[in-house]
């Protein structure tokens, strides 16, 4: 293991963290420390001795700083190979200087944007200097090292550093130079230029944590998030207590979120989810009557299940929950009781994303196929009361439009074939992922049959619901079985040739049908 010591390094950063502490460790090692601008000054108002790069390459700052380390003198010193004849006579008939070391971040892009700069700001935060550094260093990692992440910062204050450390330096370098080309791109194409889908895309993402195994323990698995400031998310969650995540964890737990933030601005809402389906979901007065009417549309599947919620956690509800194995729960945020009663339960994992993500907010979901991936916008689509069309001689009564849009709601969160029945703002059975739209509203039926058998009720809750499908009814099979459950409304997109069959069903049977002319599949 050869150790190649530095000599002289070039600090110019963004973000000052830990830069003064290196700075002082590779001083009291000899090594010549070189920066510009903001960098320069922190250094030296610590004390320590620097030359700024304009005394190196002997022109000045300029244009505003746009200017600064794009020259001979630098980039010669960074891409001199060391050991070649050649390179070392250009060295030395041009006075340049050998910089064994580069410290760089990068202009702050992707936060200037979240935070909705105007647009010449953000180009300014384009930065140009740093990423050509950056890269200079990184491909002559034989003989240099390139830091761009004060984390690093260890490796190289002892003052030498070895191949093996360079290279995985460089590596390093060159994956976050790609994901800021990445987030510029993304930037230009989507919001100033307003493209959904441009000729060539990047997805500028870093690893957050990897999983112990994919969907299946065979498989491998990896969590990343995208460059910028954290949202609200699974992704992004405080996890306060309980095991390790794993992959279906996070994709069961995504869902769960997903359908609970179409709530976040209605009544306490609980939802439970299983194998990325709800099973159970309901809005009620208070959080705790919530999550026992959406545990009793199915209580089997919500063992073991995840649950989200649209509002801090509270102590009662805590303890209802923890009364079950539950793999998983979710919310804005918890209270000390509440804290204490899953502290109780040391596997179960309680994540808390501080806010709620958007519902409506605009996106892109990624599918990969063989040869190639497939893009869509999110479904963030929705409807309300005013963009219903009653088809049926019945009008729908308000609280069978309540019902309506709380099943429609909840159908768009259900794979394909998706039947949900739903009374008094909860699920009263859910039928999904079958291949034909007749079988899912047979299984939701029976699935509200056995929940009301377990709970010892009159009747299940079917009788007098509303349901949902998430796509038009081909035939009028699927709607005489909602009949046969007990429904009286109905609300699905149309759009069949054999609407008017179904229309004439539904007269028929005294139904109460209204469309949306949207269509919501899940697969």
């Amino acid at each position: 293991m050869t150790l190649v010591p530095i000599r002289r390094a070039l600090l110019s950063v963004s973000d000052k963290t830990g830069v003064v502490e290196l700075g002082r460790a590779l001083a009291e090692r000899g090594v010549e420390l070189v920066s510009t601008g903001g960098t320069a000054r922190a250094l030296r108002d610590a004390g320590l001795a620097v030359r700024d790069v304009s005394e190196l390459t002997g022109f000045p700052e300029m244009m505003d700083g746009r200017v600064k380390t794009l020259h001979p003198m630098v980039h010669g010193g960074l891409l001199a190979v060391r050991d070649d004849p050649g390179h070392a006579a250009a060295m030395t008939e041009h006075g340049i200087g050998a910089i064994d070391l580069v410290v760089v971040n990068l202009y702050p892009f992707a936060q200037t944007v979240t935070r909705g700069a105007a647009r010449d700001e953000v180009i300014e935060n384009i930065d140009i200097g740093g990423p050509s550094m950056v890269r200079s260093a990184a491909k002559n990692h034989a003989h240099v090292a390139i830091v761009t992440d004060p984390a690093d910062y260890a490796i190289v204050a002892k003052g030498e550093t070895t191949l093996e450390e360079r290279k995985r330096l460089a590596a390093k370098a060159y994956a976050l130079t790609a994901q800021y080309d990445a987030t510029i791109a993304a930037w230009f194409a989507f919001a100033d230029q307003g493209e959904i889908f441009p000729e060539k895309v990047s997805i500028p993402v870093r690893m957050g944590q990897a999983l112990r195994y994919g969907e299946n323990p065979h498989q491998q698995a990896a969590l990343y998030i995208p460059a910028g400031p954290a949202t609200p998310g699974v992704a992004q969650a405080s996890q306060v207590q309980g095991k390790e995540l794993s992959y279906n964890n996070y994709n069961d737990a995504d869902a769960a979120l997903e359908l609970v933030s179409e709530f976040r601005d209605g009544p306490p809402t609980v939802v439970i989810v299983k194998h990325a389906n709800p099973c159970g979901v309901a809005t009620a007065d208070t959080l705790l009557d919530a999550y026992k009417a959406a545990f009793a549309c199915d209580t089997v599947s919500a063992f073991g299940g995840i649950i989200a919620c649209n509002r801090p956690l509270d102590g009662p509800t805590a303890e209802a929950i923890a009364e079950i194995f539950t793999e998983v729960v979710v919310a804005p945020g918890a209270d000390d009781a509440a804290r204490a009663a899953f502290a109780r339960k040391k596997n179960l994992r309680l994540l808390l994303t501080d806010g709620l993500p958007d519902p409506r907010r605009p996106g892109l979901t990624m599918k990969s196929i063989a040869g190639g991936i497939l893009l869509q916008s999110r479904d963030a689509g929705a409807v309300g009361r005013d963009a219903l069309k009653v088809v049926t001689k019945r009008q729908p009564t308000d609280r069978e439009l309540a019902d309506c849009l709380f099943a429609w709601t909840v159908a768009k969160h259900v794979k394909s074939n998706a039947i949900v029945y739903a009374k008094d703002g909860a699920t009263a059975g859910v039928g999904a992922g079958q291949m034909n739209r007749l079988e899912s509203a047979r299984i939701a039926a029976w699935k509200a049959r056995d929940a009301a058998e377990k709970a010892a009720w009159g009747s299940p809750r079917t009788i007098g619901s509303a349901v949902a499908s998430d796509a038009f009814f081909p035939f009028a099979d699927g709607l005489l079985a909602a009949v046969e459950a007990g429904a009286t409304a109905v609300i699905q997109p149309g759009g069949s040739i054999r609407d008017e069959e179904v229309i004439a069903a539904a007269d028929e049977a005294g139904l109460a049908m209204v469309f949306t002319g949207m269509r919501h599949f899940r697969h």
